[in-house]
């Protein structure tokens, strides 16, 4: 008997949103005007859906008046704050395409990317910490000939935005929206193009499978410019006119708490670290989480016992873990309200609406049975339209069938829920053995010691790859030897899924979306054995 092939689509009455971001906003506003629609706690300002719209609109005429049109590019390059979300959407009424600019980049990268896109106005804000975003802008001038404009959030003149005139009537579905780069391990980052049916239906579908109404109020310490704050965020809640929290520009456990309870959020959202952090404050449970449901885990896997106390003592009964990458706006897999444990640590979810997903042979492209570990794929409406200005990077991306190869590799069970057991580079291949981290760190996490933990392959002359564990300790002045590690795995891990190296550091280096950078622990451990 031939075993059921690892390929599915999400089945679903529910059509998928035919408007734009600009129609959708005025749906919630016309539904729910006197509803909240945007907290930001740090400044104490609050929106209803009536003042978003008229907000929105005065941003868009004020933009227009600066000479922002259709398929023009409007960078963002700005934390979490309401400005952000006005950007957005007023970038969306105008038929402009926003380009978010991630607010580490330092002036190299800032340069790259507003020349690449061809950025002619950007937003930004004065200055975050240690970052002087006015001096870095000053110095890229030169380089970049396109850039007319920079609008600095807080000064009188953002404040003061206004304009006259209506808004383009003909604007489409499938117009480009948005480009978000993506944190290539390798090159310069890639900007992924985005319309407004790809990142507009996915935040509808995400919180749709969370159970949003109008009475959801959702805290996003998450990053607005990257498809977690702001299309699972901010787009998941305009789609059901529920209201977005902000609790700080950027992440902080004990304000996002505060938050939380200040403004009786029903959904969090955050990549593991963040619930870990959290979990972690001397003071937790002094928080009143009660008013908390449900929320959204994404990034890189969930330890299990994590998992168990966010969903108990921190009353996120409903939580699901949600898989994806940028280039498919993001979100293809999601677990559902009712899963168990087991299936919101242990896997991704299933197929979201109207999408596909499969699983290949990264050689041949074969689908390959249930079971048996191969490439994700996906396909529908989620797709990006493409990278900005680079065909050739395109087509290695998205085949001629349309799937994207996302590069992961993963497991479809008989349920057709998926397991990711790993990026295709990041598998270790120990004498001929196939390891997969993710088996490994999801073993260590049960260690007493062990607080958080990566693994990753590193040269080996007699078996070409040997395995090197990366741990962060819950006592920070203790110590863990590979010894006391590979006492731990005897019995209970094949011998050569073992570490034989083990470094203990105080955390991970990460990308703007909280996946960990495994090349860089590579790296790190090829030095270290070099000596």
């Amino acid at each position: 008997m031939t075993a059921q092939a690892s390929h599915t689509h999400g089945r679903t009455d529910v059509p998928l949103l035919d408007e734009t971001i600009g129609q959708c906003l005025d749906r919630a506003v016309a539904a729910h005007p006197e509803r909240e629609a945007l907290v930001d706690v740090p400044s104490g300002r609050r929106w209803t859906y009536a003042e978003l719209g008229r907000d929105v609109d005065r941003v868009a005429r004020g933009l227009r008046a600066r000479g922002v049109g259709r398929g023009d590019r409007v960078g963002i390059w700005a934390l979490n704050c309401p400005e952000w979300v006005l950007v957005q959407y007023a970038t969306a009424r105008l038929g402009a395409i926003l380009v978010n600019i991630n607010p580490a980049y330092r002036t190299h990268e800032l340069a790259y990317a507003l020349n690449q896109s061809g950025v002619g106005l950007l937003v930004a804000q004065p200055e975050y910490r240690t970052s002087d975003y006015r001096a870095m802008v000053a110095e890229v001038r030169e380089e970049c000939p396109g850039l007319r404009e920079t609008l600095w959030i807080g000064d009188p003149e953002f404040l003061e935005l206004d304009g006259d005139g209506g808004f383009p009537a003909d604007l489409a579905p499938d117009d480009p929206i948005n480009i978000q780069y993506t944190s290539g391990t390798t090159g310069f980052p890639k900007g992924a193009t985005l319309s407004h049916r790809n990142i507009l239906n996915n935040g509808f579908w995400v919180g749709e499978l969370v159970g949003y109404t109008e009475q959801d109020r959702i805290c996003l310490p998450v990053p607005f410019y990257h498809c977690f704050g702001m299309v699972m965020g901010n787009l998941a809640a305009l789609s059901h006119g529920a209201c977005v929290v902000i609790p700080g520009q950027g992440f902080d456990p004990a304000a996002t708490l505060h938050a939380v309870q200040a403004e009786r959020a029903t959904s969090l959202y955050g990549v593991p670290t963040m619930f870990i952090a959290e979990l972690g404050l001397a003071d937790f449970a002094t928080y009143d989480l009660t008013s908390l449901r449900t929320g959204i885990m994404a990034g890189s896997p969930c330890p299990v016992e994590v998992m168990k106390r966010v969903q108990t003592e921190m009353h996120m009964a409903e939580v699901a873990i949600a898989y994806g990458m940028t280039e498919t706006s993001p979100v293809s897999t999601q677990t559902r309200r009712d899963d168990d444990l087991e299936h919101r640590t242990g896997t991704v979810g299933r197929v979201l609406p109207h999408l596909e997903v499969k699983v290949v042979e990264p050689e041949t492209g074969r689908t390959v049975g249930r079971g048996e570990p191969g490439e994700l794929c996906t396909r529908g409406y989620s797709v990006m339209i493409g990278y900005w200005n680079e065909p050739e990077r395109t087509a290695e991306a998205i085949d001629d069938g349309g799937w994207m190869h996302t590069g992961d590799l993963a497991v479809m069970h008989e349920d057709g829920y998926l397991a990711v057991v790993g990026r295709i580079k990041d598998m270790i291949i120990r004498g001929g053995e196939n390891v997969y981290p993710r088996e490994i760190e999801e073993f260590l996490h049960t260690h007493p010691a062990i607080a958080d933990v990566q693994v990753v392959g590193v040269p080996d002359e007699r078996y070409g790859e040997e395995v090197c564990a990366f741990v962060v300790l819950r006592d920070p002045d203790g110590t863990l030897g590979a010894e006391e590690v590979a006492e731990f795995c005897r019995g209970r891990l094949a011998h050569y899924k073992t570490p034989r190296h083990v470094h203990v550091v105080e955390g991970f280096p990460m990308t703007v979306s909280g996946k960990v950078r495994k090349n860089e622990l590579r790296e790190r451990a090829a030095r270290a054995l070099a000596g």
